[in-house]
């Protein structure tokens, strides 16, 4: 089975930390393999070093449904310490705030999907730590989509926002602590950063293979089959389909009440779509888009996930819809975390120019094509910060 970072840290506490005051950045989700909240684990080997706790996007308790839905600073009502939040009147922490403490430990669940915004918020963190001269140390976790197979095409400079604020692809196959190492680096931030890394984990594993419990990281993240579909599906939030928010299947669901599925799987036909079947069906989201109307659309069935391509079936998905309902269907309008000008769309996908393919009716598999030289060049960059096997 996988040991987590924060049970390596626990296991074996550094030296470095005596007489340190510390900060932990976590959630509801940031627990070990038999449920014990990292805050309690580092009380319990650290006495009277923690000083406060940050929490991400979603609040400390994962209960925020939505982006741009805040969530105050606060108190721990089981510890009593204060309690900062970084998705609030500010996504990025202050100097103030960090006045607190001289370590900063990080013990996030990603999902290995660009738009993501835990990973924003650590390169947040790590700038503010740079400019103070603070210690950061990512406790890792694994990658619920594995370290292996990479997806889409980079962000745009010009598209940077907090679901994106460095050049990297939608599937990206990189753990927090990698990607904390890469943004660091690659972004020139150079703070001081340590990375405590797992045991037994491989970039070949899923999360169904790590032997490990899933404890839901944002309300619409109840499962890791939901991490598997979501660097596709979460383009949904950009357009008037429903994304299944509002249901019991968050992002496996797809629909609105104006498509006819039969339709959409005749136009799908032309694209090879591996390791996953559309079902046809009906669901009633009961908040969110189209909230108490039947959407018709599918379910989403994961068959091999070693082969599966959520970002080339979702923007097969896009295309089909765009040009079958082309009266019915809608780009969503401004704002999107936080940006008032751009379309959302563009913000998720990170190129106007994939948009636009997708908007003329472009083949999929020949997009792909058109963005392979510049993922086999992030492919290169990331094997710099890998600290795992294949």
């Amino acid at each position: 089975m996988t040991t987590l970072g924060i049970e390596e840290l626990i296991a074996a506490p550094p030296r470095s930390f005596a007489g340190k005051r510390l900060a932990l950045l976590c959630n509801q989700a940031s627990t070990d393999s038999r449920f014990r909240h990292s805050r309690d684990l580092v009380m319990q080997a650290f006495p009277g070093q923690l000083a406060c706790l940050f929490s991400p996007q979603h609040g400390f308790f994962s209960e925020k449904q939505d982006n741009m839905i805040e969530s105050g600073h606060g108190a721990d009502a089981a510890t009593g310490l204060p309690v900062f939040s970084l998705y609030g009147e500010t996504r990025q922490p202050t100097a103030a705030m960090f006045e607190h403490f001289d370590i900063l430990l990080i013990d996030l669940q990603d999902v290995g999907t660009r738009v993501y915004t835990f990973i924003w918020t650590v390169v947040y963190c790590l700038q503010q730590a740079a400019a103070g001269g603070k210690k950061v140390v990512v406790l890792d976790r694994p990658n619920p989509v594995g370290g292996q197979i990479i997806e889409g095409n980079l962000l745009r400079p010009e598209l940077r926002s907090f679901v994106g604020l460095h050049e990297i692809p939608m599937r990206h196959g990189l753990t927090m602590g990698e990607l904390a190492l890469l943004c660091n680096q690659e972004m020139g931030i150079h703070a001081e950063l340590e990375v405590v890394r797992m045991q037994g984990w491989t970039r070949s594993m899923f999360f169904a293979d790590t032997g490990l419990p899933w404890v839901f990281p944002s309300p619409n993240m109840p499962t890791p089959l939901t991490a598997l579909v979501y660097p596709g599906q979460v383009i949904w939030e950009g357009t008037n389909i429903s994304e299944g928010r509002g249901t019991t299947l968050p992002f496996e669901l797809v629909g609105a009440p104006f498509i006819r599925p039969q339709e959409v799987l005749a136009r799908l036909a032309r694209t090879e779509l591996p390791g996953c079947v559309l079902r046809p069906l009906v669901f009633e989201p009961t908040s969110g888009k189209w909230a108490g109307k039947p959407c018709a659309g599918f379910h989403v069935h994961v068959t091999e996930p070693g082969r599966f391509l959520s970002y080339r079936l979702s923007l097969a998905l896009l295309e089909a819809l765009l040009h079958l309902y082309p009266q019915d269907f809608a780009w969503k309008q401004p704002p999107y975390e936080y940006e008032y000008e751009k379309l959302p769309i563009d913000l998720i996908l990170g190129n106007r120019a994939v948009r636009e393919a997708v908007e003329n009716g472009a083949e999929i598999i020949e997009l792909e094509r058109s963005w392979q030289e510049e993922l086999a060049a992030f492919d290169e960059r990331r094997r710099a910060v890998f600290m795992y096997p294949e």
